[in-house]
Order: structure tokens, then sequence, then C-alpha cells
């Protein structure tokens, strides 16, 4: 586990593509890991991308670290995700969602203590367009402040959107 000043540190890190490598955007019901660096290289993250089977626009964007710890997590058009009820919230973003229902698409954050667990409405203004799964990873990677994303392209099926 974390304490929340490492995960902010971490989250906070400017991060870079590992290689040169490109990769095809999943396709549904694919999950698709991708490994990034710090820009000094001396962390190593690695961000996932998981397609839903059946409902198209189903899905999930994370960053680990420590190849486990979820430190952000973005879920597209999937379930509501109810927050924990605490007496003292742990993060004064949480205040107004303390153990509320949070619809999709909503962020989960990493919290000393409670994981991902924690959930907030995605904001607007940094994910602006969640119908849009490849312009939504490329705000992903903005928000992960991955500043030389990997190349991923988008392969479009006959029987998507």
């Amino acid at each position: 586990m974390l304490t929340q000043s490492v995960a902010y540190d971490l989250f906070n890190i400017p991060k870079v593509k590992k290689s040169d490598e490109s990769y095809g955007f999943p396709r549904p019901g694919d999950k698709l890991t991708i490994p990034i660096t710090s820009h000094d290289e001396q962390q190593n993250f690695l961000i996932d991308i998981s397609r839903a089977r059946i409902r198209l626009t189903k899905c999930t964007y994370q960053e680990r670290c420590h190849q486990m710890i979820i430190l952000v997590r973005l879920d597209l058009d999937g379930p509501p995700h109810t927050n924990p009820e605490v007496a003292s919230v742990p993060l004064p973003c949480f205040t107004p969602h303390n153990g509320l229902t949070i619809d999709c698409p909503h962020l989960h954050l990493y919290v000393e203590g409670f994981m991902d667990k924690w959930a907030i409405p995605a904001p607007n203004d940094k994910f602006p367009d969640t119908n849009n799964l490849y312009t939504t990873l490329q705000d992903f990677f903005s928000y992960c402040n991955v500043a030389r994303p990997p190349k991923v392209h988008w392969e479009t099926l006959l029987n998507e959107f």
C-alpha cells in the first residue's frame, strides 16, 4: 500500500512511452496493457485498456504502479459505483460524494487505506467526449501526465458503432 503523498507524487510525475512500439486499440472483449515510464526512467507504470464484449461503448482505462496498485481508473458506460460512507472523508474532492452512488463515466482515484474504492464523476474539462473511446484514451494519457504517449491506432470493425 502507498501513502497518499507517494501516490500523489507517482500520479503527477511526468511519464513517457517506454518504447516506440505501436499498439492496436483493443477490440470488444479484449484488453491491452501498455508499459510507460517516468521521464527519468526510475519508475515504471502500466496503462490498461479493457473493452466489454457486448456493450461496445463500455471501456475502462487505468494507470497502475508497482504492477498492481491502481492510481487512477476511468470507467465508461459501465455500472454505477457506490462510494464508502465515512465520518471523515479522506480527500476534499470526495466530500460531496461521501456514501453516494456515482454514475458512469466516473473516475476512481487511489486513496490511502481504501485503494480504488472512491470515485468522482469524470471531470468534463478533462474528458469532454467520453462517447469517443479513442479520443478519451488520448485525454486519459494527458490526465495521467504521459507527455509522450505511445502510438495506439484505432481499427473500426463493421459491427462497431
